[in-house]
């Protein structure tokens, strides 16, 4: 999970810098925004491999990994975006809290 993290932060650099025009708080919302696109392109993709669209366009289980991949790499910078310092450790606590472990966890 460190090579992961570890790869967020020098992708979030690079888009920080071509980003670096924009105020912080508007680089924060493009990002977050960046998640709900790639999602939508997850599910459009899904709708085009369910024959649910009218685009025409085939789709495949790879095009809608790779959107689903797409959307985890921008929930992750936008979670480093959100707080650089912090995103890792917010990362696994949520995690921990979303599994069945967690959960028993804070029942004990």
């Amino acid at each position: 999970m460190d090579a992961l993290w570890d790869n967020i932060e020098k992708l979030s650099a690079v888009c920080r810098k071509a980003g670096e025009h924009l105020p912080d708080e508007e680089l924060k919302s493009l990002q977050i925004g960046k998640v709900a696109e790639e999602a939508g392109d997850a599910m459009h993709a899904l709708h085009g491999l369910k024959g649910l669209t009218t685009c025409g366009d085939e789709h495949g289980w790879d095009e809608i990994h790779n959107d689903l991949v797409g959307a985890v790499i921008a929930a992750l910078l936008a979670m480093h975006y959100v707080d650089p310092a912090g995103a890792r450790t917010t990362f696994d606590e949520i995690f921990h809290r979303r599994t069945r472990r967690g959960r028993e966890d804070a029942a004990a």
